[in-house]
């Protein structure tokens, strides 16, 4: 149960939540929709931070959670098995850097230097940093806000589906 008001309906508490700030919640619509319909980076890059993220918040919603449709690029079970083992041989040297941005950004931002910024450009280029960018911020700051709201844990992202 929510640990704020939520107006009634049938819509999941992490949707109804934002009619309580109607301007606010057309802009995080807006936000969700935005980073789910575009994507530079590959699946599998996505889901190594993704679920980085989903461990360093807790989420068990987030952990559990599979696009089926990223199977077709090479996203495994065997990927989110080892997301805590970022040197698992599962993962491409992207994926590792992916994860280890993720878990810095969530625990550690200030130890992003500009060292670390010089081996992500020569993974990726600045539009594809600002999208892993924005991806890891929106996963932190909405799977915090839902725990700490108690809302009932049902994540409001819909993921792109890539063809």
């Amino acid at each position: 149960m929510a640990r704020i008001e939520v107006p009634a309906g049938d819509a999941p508490e992490s949707q109804r939540v934002w009619s309580l700030v109607p301007g606010l919640g057309e802009a995080v619509q807006g936000l969700t929709s935005a980073v789910a319909t575009r994507r530079l980076l590959p699946p599998r890059v996505l889901e190594a931070a993704r679920m980085t993220i989903a461990h360093v918040n807790g989420c068990n919603v987030c952990m559990a959670w599979r696009v089926p449709a990223f199977a077709k690029h090479g996203v495994t079970e065997e990927l989110y098995a080892h997301v805590g083992e970022p040197e698992h041989e599962e993962y491409s040297a992207a994926e590792r850097l992916a994860m280890e941005y993720a878990r810095r950004y969530a625990t550690d931002h200030r130890s992003i230097d500009d060292a670390f910024f010089a081996r992500m450009h020569e993974q990726w280029t600045d539009a594809e940093i600002l999208e892993l960018t924005i991806l890891i911020a929106d996963w932190l700051a909405f799977g915090r806000l839902t725990a700490v709201l108690d809302l009932d844990q049902a994540c409001a992202w819909e993921p792109h589906t890539v063809a």
